[in-house]
């Protein structure tokens, strides 16, 4: 499967392995100030540990995998429990986070699947991770989403499931809040570019940045997103392939804007092309994902210019499912660059340096799963938690 809608689940190993425990008050660097950066950063922080957040650009700046202004959030991931366990969590999370420091970041306006078919595998493998959790989908047969929802065109659905406790996630503000909250609770943050430093008798010994500088720490975190690859070309090169994928904003009709922008997250079960959407976030326009792996891409140097070809075939879908947005006007669009060879998190130490860890392979659903995953790759960098198989680099690349 090209696209990350459910990653595979992986069988656990029969034995737990711990790293290296970490005394507290032990100085850790964090390389990369998205998603996973910031959210381990703040963890690791919270549990005792002097912590430096570093990014080159800043926390959602625009060549980054945390940027844009949204991210879906869901539980549905087929038959892979542990990724719904790690979003419900996370959403938990983000609740009381967003409570805490006072900033509208999760909005739960559901997420509304279209089904071309009576069983979707997709939502079906989930059903027992829901009834686990006390979760439940909403579902509608073609008459019922009519009345429900005038502005999607069903004829050719077999009926469409709405996940009632997702919604999406405000992206890049969130990622700004996370490095705030990192400096306001004691923790440092510079703007550099960072690399990887020498590594002798097993640990890495310093990273270098910009300008011919050096920082020492007793243990390095990379959660350099699509960078990791050009880190660390001999050990992930093979493994993590940044590639780039496109979302469009199109503007909607002035007398249908409250119809639009009041509808759930929508994701589109045809098993295929893999479009998704958010309706109208702060007046951005109604947004369109495509969820197919697309070429190779720069993450520095590359340009952010839409793929006409992409476009046109959006726009396709956008015609059809959506009557009303036909030939509506495209008001911005972004490039989003991910991923891993499986789709898998990347959570494992430098196979030549003990202090040093590779944190990634978010492939664009790590946001969404950031809270629930990074709470727990904190507590397994110092050594107070087990090594999760899954993922490892042997088994997640």
């Amino acid at each position: 499967m090209n696209n990350t809608f459910a990653p595979a689940p992986l069988a656990d190993a029969a034995i737990k392995q711990y790293a290296p425990a970490l005394e507290k008050g032990s100085h850790l660097v964090v390389i990369g100030a998205g998603a996973f950066g910031g959210w381990t950063a703040l963890y690791l922080l919270r549990s005792g540990f002097r912590v430096t957040l570093i990014d080159a650009w800043g926390p959602g700046n625009s060549r980054s995998g945390s940027g844009d202004e949204t991210r879906v959030i869901r539980s549905t991931y087929g038959a892979n429990g542990l990724y719904f366990d790690l979003n419900v969590r996370a959403l938990e999370l983000w609740k009381a986070h967003q409570k805490k420091w006072d900033k509208p970041l999760f909005h739960p306006s559901g997420v509304l699947w279209f089904c071309y078919e009576e069983k979707v595998d997709l939502i079906d493998a989930s059903l027992p991770f829901m009834e686990k959790h006390g979760l439940a989908y909403q579902y509608f047969s073609r008459k019922e989403a009519q009345a429900r929802f005038p502005q999607v065109f069903v004829d050719d659905l077999d009926h469409l499931a709405l996940d009632p406790h997702g919604g999406y996630l405000r992206a890049r503000e969130g990622a700004m809040a996370v490095k705030e909250a990192v400096v306001r609770e004691g923790g440092g943050y510079h703007q550099a570019m960072a690399k990887p430093g020498p590594v002798r008798s097993g640990r890495m010994e310093f990273i270098e940045l910009n300008g011919g500088t050096t920082l020492a720490a007793d243990a390095y975190v990379f959660a350099s997103g699509s960078w990791l690859s050009s880190l660390f070309p001999e050990a992930l090169g093979a493994f993590i392939t940044c590639t780039r994928q496109e979302a469009y904003y199109v503007g909607v009709p002035h007398r249908y804007a409250a119809l639009f922008d009041t509808m759930p997250v929508w994701m589109d079960a045809d098993g295929r092309d893999f479009y998704y959407g958010i309706p109208g976030n702060a007046g951005r326009g109604f947004k369109i994902g495509v969820d197919l792996r697309g070429p190779a891409f720069d993450p520095t140097d590359g340009d952010r210019i839409l793929d006409l070809d992409v476009l046109a075939k959006a726009r396709q879908f956008l015609g059809h499912r959506f009557p009303w947005l036909q030939g509506a006007p495209l008001a911005e669009n972004r490039v989003c660059h991910y991923g891993t060879r499986r789709w898998q998190f990347l959570l494992d130490m430098h196979p030549e340096a003990l202090n040093c860890w590779f944190l990634g392979g978010g492939s664009g659903h790590g946001y969404k799963h950031g809270l629930g995953f990074l709470r727990k790759a904190a507590a397994i960098i110092a050594g107070e938690q087990p090594m999760e198989p899954a993922f490892l680099l042997s088994r997640a690349c």
